[in-house]
This record gives structure tokens, C-alpha cells and sequence, in this order.
């Protein structure tokens, strides 16, 4: 059946499901970024390392950027066409935004291939981190924009959610963290039970596994994907910080002790691969939130996040050993962690149905 209303409608009860980022896609969903308190006295100097992304991702898949406007549109081609990308490849869609950080105010796709109806979005609420940083209203609303560019149904499940906080293995499988979405900044009237019951119904999640902790410096109250990342349905690489004396160090530990007591819906235990983390980096007495683990993984590529540290080769060869059908890039992201997030947080996958 077609959808022509989605009220009262489970999509998990329709056989719909959040599909793994290892999984194909269509394309990459990107919100153009402007905004410059997020890179205050810096914004200008991450669009070389911004639109080398586009052109890495533009190889294998298709790239769908909101805009504000025209004019932005027209200044992101230019910064695009410096970087050779293949314009051919890349759609504009005129949908204000208050920022860049499309992993968590764009749209979740969900599939169902025997379905009718094969794709399907999610459009959780989204208040900016707990509403850090207003205002956030155009935010709020892009994957209803998308829905309706591309008519496709939206359920609403009236929850603050975002794209970063939760990690998917493809298979039944969601990895979170209880300091983010357990923050009484979020849902406040919802315990642990309610919201893994939104995360079953919403994403056709089977099963929830918690890690306390995020990064340090991490302003969305530690979501996973500076963490923990599922490289296969059932690996995982995570974080671990070498020297004791870093404020990472007891955080990641714990983390790494509770990933390696998970069971999978088969029973069987998760592969940890340890990634380093990259040196501190400090910027106006600030701790920043670097993490090799906010790598995107688009159809031919993986493109991580580096840092001009020492560790960047290390953390490439490892990210390479588990995935040995892409290929690994490093893009340097030391003025953009400076916005606080990075390539993971700045998209969003559509799955190729």
C-alpha cells in the first residue's frame, strides 16, 4: 500500500528498518554551512577541506546540498568547481537552515524493499544539542522539506532524536550512549525503557546496546559516533586514549569494558577494534572533540577526519584493515572540528532501494 497519511502508523509495524552507512547508497545529504558562530573567525577556511569531501563523495553516489538561497548556492558551486568535484553529480535544494550539521537535523531514511511504498522518512524533533544553540527552527523541519520535495511519507515521532546519538549495524542492531540520549536536556519525561521502545518502532530496531560516555569536548553530550562505529554487523572500532593522565582516558576505558560484554541478537560477541585518538587539540582554551571515529563511509570511500597529528597515519591503517573493499582518505579537519563536529556530523546517508 501507499502511504497517504503516516498518523498512528509504527513504521517497524510496516517492515521498514534504518539500514547500515556500509550499506549501498543513493546519496549523501549535506546542509551548505554559513553559519558563523559555528566557526567563529575560521568559517572561510573550511571550504577547500569542505568541498574535497563533495568530491570524494561525489565519485560514487550522488550529493544533495540544502541552501539558504541562490547566492549560496552560487558560492558553494564556486568553492566546489576548485575542487574539481563533479557538479553533475550534485543537487541544490533551496532549504533554510540555522546550520551545517546535517547527521542530525536531516532526514532518516528508513527502507522496506517488498514494501510499496520503498523509502520512507523519519522527521524526529531536534532543539540543537538541548537547546544550546538557538535558534534551530529551519533546522527542525528539513526532513519534511525532503519528504515533500521527493514525496515520499514522514512519520513525526514527537521526540528529540538525532543522527549522531545512535549507530546502526544493519541487522536489528543500535549502539547509544546514556549521557546523551538520557540527558534530561533531550526528553525529560521519558525513561531508558520509553525511549528504546521510540528506537524500536521508529527504526526497526530489534535491539539497544548502551555505552556510558562521549568525548571530551563533545557539546552534543557525547554522542557515539565520536565513539563507537559499526564497520560490519558485527565490528565495531572505538576510541581508546592512550595516555592516562587525558581526561579520555577512564571515559574510553569504561567504554571499551562494557563493548566488550555486548552479546548480539545471535549471541555472539562484538569484534573491538581499538582506534587511537588523536592528539588534544586546544583552540582559545577550549578542548575540541577530534576523534578519528567521526569517519563517513560512503559508497567507494572512507573519509576520515585528520588532525596534523602523529597519530593520523596509524588511525588511516587501522580504518583501512577494516575495510578492505573502500578505499580510506584522510581529509584534514583541524579547522573544522573547530565548528565541533566533523565529516560523520556534517551528513546523512539515503539508501539506495
Amino acid at each position: 500500500m501507499l502511504l497517504n497519511n503516516t498518523n498512528g502508523i509504527l513504521p517497524a509495524s510496516l517492515g521498514y528498518r534504518f539500514p547500515a552507512e556500509f550499506e549501498p547508497h543513493e546519496a549523501t545529504w549535506l546542509s551548505w554551512p554559513h553559519k558563523e558562530a559555528s566557526w567563529p573567525g575560521k568559517i572561510d577556511s573550511i571550504y577547500p577541506n569542505y568541498a574535497l569531501f563533495v568530491k570524494y563523495l561525489s565519485e560514487s553516489e550522488k550529493v544533495r546540498i540544502n541552501v539558504v538561497d541562490e547566492a549560496m548556492k552560487m558560492a558553494a558551486i564556486n568553492h566546489l568547481l576548485q575542487a574539481n568535484v563533479n557538479l553533475n553529480q550534485v543537487s541544490f535544494f533551496i532549504h533554510p537552515t540555522n546550520d551545517a550539521w546535517c547527521r542530525d537535523h536531516g532526514p532518516a531514511f528508513l527502507i522496506n524493499n517488498k514494501a510499496e511504498q520503498k523509502k520512507v522518512i523519519v522527521d524526529w524533533n531536534y532543539n540543537a544539542w538541548g537547546n544550546k544553540y538557538p535558534p534551530y527552527d529551519l533546522d527542525d523541519i528539513i526532513p519534511t522539506l525532503i519528504g515533500k520535495e521527493f514525496n515520499l511519507p514522514v512519520f513525526h515521532p514527537g521526540i528529540v532524536m538525532e543522527g549522531g546519538s545512535v549507530e546502526f549495524n544493519g541487522k536489528g542492531t543500535i549502539l547509544t550512549s546514556t549521557c546523551c540520549l538520557l540527558n534530561e536536556n533531550r526528553n525529560p519525561t521519558l525513561n531508558q525503557a520509553s525511549i528504546e521502545k521510540y528506537l524500536h518502532d521508529y527504526y526497526g530496531a530489534e535491539q539497544i546496546l548502551w555505552v556510558a560516555d562521549g568525548i571530551v569536548g563533545d557539546d552534543t553530550d557525547g554522542h557515539i559516533d565520536d565513539t563507537v562505529r559499526f564497520v560490519n554487523e558485527d565490528t565495531v572500532l572505538t576510541v581508546v586514549e592512550s595516555n592516562q593522565q587525558d581526561d579520555n582516558y577512564a571515559l574510553l576505558q569504561t567504554n571499551l569494558k562494557q563493548l566488550h560484554s555486548m552479546r548480539l541478537l545471535n549471541g555472539k560477541q562484538l569484534n573491538v577494534v581499538e582506534l587511537p585518538m588523536p592528539d588534544a587539540i586546544v583552540y582559545e582554551d577550549q578542548r575540541l572533540p577530534a576523534s578519528y571515529a567521526n569517519f563517513y563511509i560512503s559508497n567507494n570511500h572512507v573519509i576520515v577526519p585528520t588532525f596534523q597529528s602523529k597519530k593520523d597515519d596509524l588511525a588511516l591503517q587501522i580504518i583501512s584493515e577494516c575495510f578492505k573493499s573502500r578505499t580510506v582518505v584522510g581529509i584534514d579537519s583541524t579547522d573544522i572540528i573547530w565548528g565541533l563536529g566533523s565529516f560523520h556530523c556534517l551528513s546523512q546517508q539515503e539508501p539506495l532501494v
